[in-house]
């Protein structure tokens, strides 16, 4: 299985694909926030499961330091409105620590699983 994770800059993409191939998942961190490509998502990487990280523009921010202003997390948005649209999974990560939200998506995946 082929998943594949997107999300703004901050919401812990890394870190969840870190815990998931530590599982033994196949991932696929997918950059479509930096596309103008609405399903870059889909052309590039079609993963048989999308998980979708969701955090706020203070957290975002708060995490990885980013010199952003509000404009810049709503382009990043509104670049990843396709995927959202079509997430298998969306997690809001602003109030869970990297285990809780590796736990969440790992309960989604394996009950999702033939």
């Amino acid at each position: 299985m082929l998943v594949g994770v997107v999300g703004p800059c901050g919401a812990g993409k890394s870190t969840l694909i870190a815990a998931l191939e530590s599982r033994g998942f196949a991932c696929r961190h997918i950059a479509q926030e930096h596309s103008y490509v609405k399903d870059m998502w889909k052309r590039i990487t079609n993963p048989d499961a999308l998980i979708f990280l969701q955090a706020s523009f203070p957290v975002c921010t708060a995490r990885r330091q980013l010199n952003w202003n509000e404009s810049d997390y709503a382009e990043q948005q509104h670049r990843l409105a396709h995927a959202l649209e079509h997430a298998d999974l969306v997690v809001d990560t602003d109030n869970l620590t990297p285990p809780e939200v590796a736990q969440r998506v790992l309960d989604f995946l394996e009950s999702s699983m033939p």
